[in-house]
């Protein structure tokens, strides 16, 4: 399961409603791609479909949907969004993690 924090819920929801999706019924898509400097990158889409072979979770009233390739890697995740002075944007927090670059955005296992 991946869990989502308050802030990165309200952000989420901004976000899809700026962009045209309506977060009671579409999704928050993640996954997991290969690159990055620690050789695996996030990904976060909005999404208003589901494939056969994703999975769906909800939590914190955010409907996410995760490739099973990718769910591997970010189960027990939980979603944050930081506004701090060290820059904008969502953050993975991730316990599978071994290694993270410097920016957030790549780790590897």
């Amino acid at each position: 399961m991946i869990q989502v924090s308050e802030t990165a819920k309200q952000k989420v929801v901004t976000l899809m409603t700026e962009e045209g999706f309506d977060a009671s019924k579409d999704y928050v898509r993640v996954g997991v791609k290969s690159g990055g400097c620690s050789g695996l990158s996030y990904e976060l889409n909005f999404d208003n479909k589901v494939d056969e072979a994703d999975k769906v979770f909800e939590d914190n009233d955010v409907r996410i949907i995760v490739d099973k390739k990718s769910f591997l890697y970010l189960v027990g995740t939980t979603l944050e969004y930081s506004g701090g002075l060290n820059g904008k944007g969502f953050v993975f927090n991730n316990p599978n993690a071994q290694r993270t670059c410097g920016c957030g955005e790549s780790f590897s296992l």
